[in-house]
């Protein structure tokens, strides 16, 4: 027997494997009497037709067929000896082969790539500077107020905008008459949300229940031209409205009572609670730097290393993707969704996700970055004293879960971090930097 391996990408490889006809002559025979076996002609018996007289009818195609599986057989065993690991389904995709001489044939197959990773450090990023101002401080204090808020009837819609009103709107022509094969349909609007349409918060204002304001809603779409072309198609829609509740939403002041309460009992002065909100919202926007450095990082470094992933792990990780799909579905009430729909749509995604996990782990294996056991002992001691859960089972719990993998991933982005340049500058200037790459 001999073999040759071609490389024709990355992932994908293509062997070239010959037998000697001396090497598989007993399996194409066991092959021959399997397929005679199974023939049946007028005036025999299933299985005991003679084969000269099937080689007289049929020529040398039972042949032929043994050697196709032949190869499929021979081809594992190849691989088995010499540790090709193939991925997914390997496909046949040439044999030679005539009775009584060698057999040739080739398998392409795909492989986990053995990647040089490069260009992964050096790298340079830029990122907004995310910094608590007293405004959002105001703004989450003006929720939690809100959301402690009563409501009282009122008579009137006021001049601020803390008021509910429950509208009946009707669709208008131009001379404001209701449009024909439509129906009046209900609303609550509440005036303080700032999605609510400015025009409605306006014409409201100083209107009575049973008083009537309009309003024009605009719907901008893209739609296909007799060209077949995209084009950006705007209509503008009259509204009637008419106010058949009033509602004053009476907002709380922020009391030591109030504070307690939302906070149970850990906080009681003002600036102690509004402290505890600029650093809530300090550590969710030091998150989201976080998350806004990993995905650039990501993308600058498989773009630096790009490459076609293997199509079985691909098409695995879509699988689990369409899966996930599946069960928000579910979640959300849904029935089904369609598969082929969501595989087209998420087949970039998974393709990118493999691309990534691959990449990062020749990264880990270049820089040995790995856990040691004395790392996850002192992460288990350090959790023991929270969780009360004995060390030893802390760390086999580490090892045995995909917890450990969360750690070595973050082990990962430290190094990545700090062997890059990073740099924060203020949210308008990166908006300002894209608009200019796009001219």
């Amino acid at each position: 027997m001999e073999f040759k391996i071609n490389d024709l990408s990355v992932t994908e490889k293509e062997v070239e494997i010959t037998f000697a006809y001396d090497e598989i002559k007993t399996d194409v025979e066991n092959e021959v009497k399997k397929q005679t076996k199974k023939v049946q002609l007028p005036g025999f018996r299933k299985g005991k037709v003679p084969l000269a007289l099937l080689k007289k009818m049929y020529g040398d195609s039972f042949e032929y067929e043994a050697s196709e599986k032949i190869a499929n057989n021979k081809f594992w065993e190849v691989a088995k000896e010499n540790h090709f690991h193939p991925l997914g389904q390997p496909t046949l995709t040439e044999i030679n082969f005539k009775p009584g001489e060698d057999l040739n044939f080739k398998v392409k197959y795909e492989v986990i790539p053995q990647l040089e990773v490069k260009d992964y450090t050096g790298l340079k990023i830029e990122i907004p500077d995310y910094s608590v101002k007293d405004s959002d401080v105001e703004a989450e204090i003006n929720y939690i107020l809100k959301a402690n808020s009563t409501n009282e009837p009122a008579e009137i819609v006021g001049e601020d905008k803390n008021f509910i009103i429950d509208i009946e709107f009707t669709r208008v022509d131009g001379n404001n008459q209701p449009v024909g094969g439509t129906k009046p349909e209900n609303l609550q609007v509440d005036l303080t949300n700032e999605k609510i349409q400015p025009e409605i918060v306006e014409n409201a204002k100083g209107k009575k229940v049973g008083e009537t304001f309009n309003f024009t809603f605009t719907d901008e779409r893209t739609m296909k031209n007799k060209k077949g072309e995209d084009e950006k198609v705007t209509e503008k829609f009259e509204y009637r409205a008419l106010i058949k509740d009033i509602k004053r939403i009476i907002t709380p002041p922020l009391t030591e009572e109030l504070i307690k309460k939302v906070t149970k009992d850990r906080i009681s002065t003002e600036a102690e609670f509004r402290e505890d909100i600029k650093k809530d919202i300090q550590k969710f926007y030091d998150q989201t730097s976080d998350d806004l450095i990993r995905n650039k990082l990501i993308d600058l470094i498989i773009k630096n290393n790009d490459f076609n992933p293997p199509s079985a792990l691909v098409n695995n990780v879509l699988e689990d993707l369409v899966k996930d799909e599946e069960e928000r579905a579910k979640k959300q009430g849904y029935k089904s969704i369609d598969k082929k729909e969501a595989e087209n749509r998420l087949r970039n995604a998974a393709a990118y996700n493999v691309k990534w996990y691959l990449i990062k782990n020749a990264i880990e294996k270049k820089e040995e970055i790995k856990i040691t056991d004395e790392e996850l002992n002192e992460l288990a001691e350090k959790d023991a004293v929270q969780t009360g859960i004995a060390v030893d089972k802390l760390v086999n719990y580490y090892k045995s879960s995909n917890y450990g993998e969360k750690i070595l991933d973050n082990k990962l982005f430290d190094f990545l971090k700090a062997k890059n340049e990073i740099t924060k500058i203020e949210p308008e200037k990166i908006k300002q930097n894209e608009v200019e790459e796009t001219k």
